[in-house]
């Protein structure tokens, strides 16, 4: 394993340097195994002064250099998803291994590169551009990958308490999809999760007179819950779509069951509300059932930027870098940013390519850490310098 006593922050440090340091570090959602106090050490030596705000099993740090407006926040995570089976793995994945050009980990793509990315960069912005306009902040959690309950929507509130303004946030979530900057994200879809028990009459098999079975009655309600016709999307966003995940019901071949559990869960764009959803689905539940509980778990809104100063920064960033012109897309599943998009901040999610996130073997090709941190630098000198 790596030896972090001997991994202090340092100014001197690559990019590569600093990812092969966090992803050293277990820090399984909630866990963050010290990477916010290396990350913490590491910004005092560039200025900035941090403030952990950990809520509950979470730690949070909020890290500030300078204290006007614009103010452009780097936000990510330092939890990461379990490794799983680990005899699938080629290498431990807490020992950071270089082979073939790429460096393997469990965070390396998400997002333990990123995060090294966001600090070279802000290390040698300072460095070029000490009296730089506005401000510069890091808001990072170590609840991005579990409940989202302490992390940066605890974080969030305070700093909305306080009257503290976010200009715009890079997010450092995984956006790429073939090669890095081909995509940026610019808002994301809702989510909403439904719970549903749906009651009927148990009984036995030979007598179904008695009784009333409840998978039956299911039947009919998730076959018409899965045949809705949200909306069409819109030129940002795809249509809203619904996904049963799981049902539950039976507790012998000779019983016939009195109860089900179904959840399912809805992606939806800006064309409805969640409270519209929550409407139609319980006017078809009250087709079919009368006895039932229903439950909802708003996960987050969808959020769009549509203000160009950030949108345009990153991708003329991405383009100088890289060459290539990228895709403001706002597919995929929930980041962080919905959060801090209660702000009315402008967002944009760019970070490394995601083939790879959340598997086995999770992988970054290492030229292109470097890559990533210049596509930052020059995003902030865009907006800052």
């Amino acid at each position: 394993m790596t030896d972090l006593t001997t991994h202090l922050p340092s100014l001197e440090a690559t990019t590569l340097d600093i990812a092969k340091n966090l992803i050293a570090r277990e820090s399984v959602t909630p866990a963050d195994a010290g990477c916010q106090s290396f990350m913490a050490d590491y910004l005092s030596l560039c200025g900035f002064t941090t403030e952990h705000l950990d809520f509950g099993d979470t730690q949070n740090i909020w890290s500030v250099r300078g204290q006007q407006s614009p103010c452009l926040v780097f936000a990510g995570h330092t939890d990461v998803v379990p490794p799983g089976n680990l005899s699938n793995w080629q290498t431990n994945p807490f020992d950071p291994v270089e082979k073939d050009g790429y460096l393997y980990g469990r965070g390396a793509a998400d997002m333990k590169g990123s995060l090294a990315a966001m600090l070279t960069a802000t290390s040698r912005f300072v460095s070029d551009f000490p009296e730089h306009r506005g401000s510069i902040a890091f808001l990072i959690t170590s609840d991005e990958e579990g409940p989202f309950i302490n992390g940066t929507v605890k974080v969030v509130e305070t700093l909305m308490q306080r009257k503290q303004v976010i200009d715009y946030a890079i997010v450092g979530e995984p956006s790429s999809t073939q090669t890095l900057g081909d995509v940026i994200k610019i808002g994301r879809r809702g989510s909403l999760t439904g719970y549903v028990i749906l009651k009927g009459i148990q009984g036995h098999v030979a007598y179904p007179h008695l009784a009333d079975n409840a998978i039956h009655r299911a039947s009919h309600f998730i076959s018409k819950l899965v045949n809705i016709h949200w909306d069409h999307g819109n030129e940002h966003f795809p249509p809203t779509s619904l996904q049963v995940t799981n049902v539950s019901a039976g507790e012998a071949s000779n019983i016939i069951p009195g109860e089900i559990a179904i959840e399912f869960n809805l992606r939806y764009s800006t064309e409805q509300t969640h409270q519209k959803i929550q409407q139609t689905i319980e006017q078809v539940l009250n087709q079919f059932a009368d006895n039932y509980e229903l439950n909802w778990k708003l996960n987050g809104e969808p959020f769009l930027t549509q203000s160009h100063d950030l949108i345009d920064a990153v991708s003329q960033a991405i383009e100088q870098v890289n060459g290539i012109k990228t895709s403001p897309e706002t597919s995929g599943g929930t980041s962080d940013g919905r959060f801090i998009a209660k702000t009315g901040a402008q967002i944009v999610e760019l970070g490394p390519v995601n083939k790879t996130i959340h598997q086995v073997n999770e992988c970054v090709k290492i030229s292109e850490l470097e890559q990533l941190s210049d596509m930052y630098y020059q995003t902030m000198k865009k907006l800052l310098a």
